[in-house]
């Protein structure tokens, strides 16, 4: 029963470090290498992430620098974040690639929310799944006469009391991840 519990928490922890993943793609006005980083770079016909091919850094709050390792992949790198969702015009002068972080609108502002509130809600759906296929599990070993009736109640218990508390925590992240959006 503890291997359920343990196996179920791991699972939603995974799912709400997915969450705060997906937060940090999504563009606050701020400049951050976790923007880029991901995109992947179609590099000899290989895709690959921006990562391994380049050194991003943030010279100030509103511009990315990119530093490819091999100069022949700069344009790969541009074509690369000009097909990412992302919605940033890379400046490649030869050398190194700069993106500016043009500030958000009011209404992109309120668009990121939204689009913060899906992963959100794609969190919950994942910690629920979880919670189910744990109270599946204790089902089957109280009906292969593993566990009694009672244990089995007191896991189900425990699994509701684990939901709610990464539930909340999804919550919370989402609630942060809101004010640094709106935050001018």
């Amino acid at each position: 029963m503890d291997k359920v519990l343990k196996d179920g928490e791991k699972k939603m922890q995974k799912a709400l470090e997915k969450l705060t993943k997906d937060f940090n793609k999504l563009r606050t006005g701020r400049a951050s290498t976790s923007l880029v980083e991901d995109i992947l770079i179609d590099y000899y016909n290989t895709p690959t992430p921006l990562k391994q091919l380049a050194s991003i850094s943030i010279p100030d709050s509103r511009t990315i620098a990119i530093q490819p390792w091999d100069r022949n992949a700069l344009s790969d790198i541009e074509k690369g974040i000009m097909k990412s969702d992302l919605g940033l015009t890379p400046v490649n002068d030869g050398k190194m690639i700069r993106i500016n972080i043009p500030p958000l609108t009011e209404d992109r502002r309120k668009e990121l929310v939204k689009v913060a509130k899906k992963y959100t809600e794609e969190a919950k759906i994942a910690i629920r799944n979880i919670r189910r296929e744990c109270n599946e599990a204790l089902k089957k070993m109280k009906n292969n006469k593993e566990i009694t009736e009672d244990d089995m109640y007191k896991g189900q218990e425990d699994v509701q009391k684990l939901t709610d508390k990464y539930i909340e925590k999804a919550e919370k992240l989402f609630e942060e991840k809101e004010k640094e959006i709106m935050e001018i």
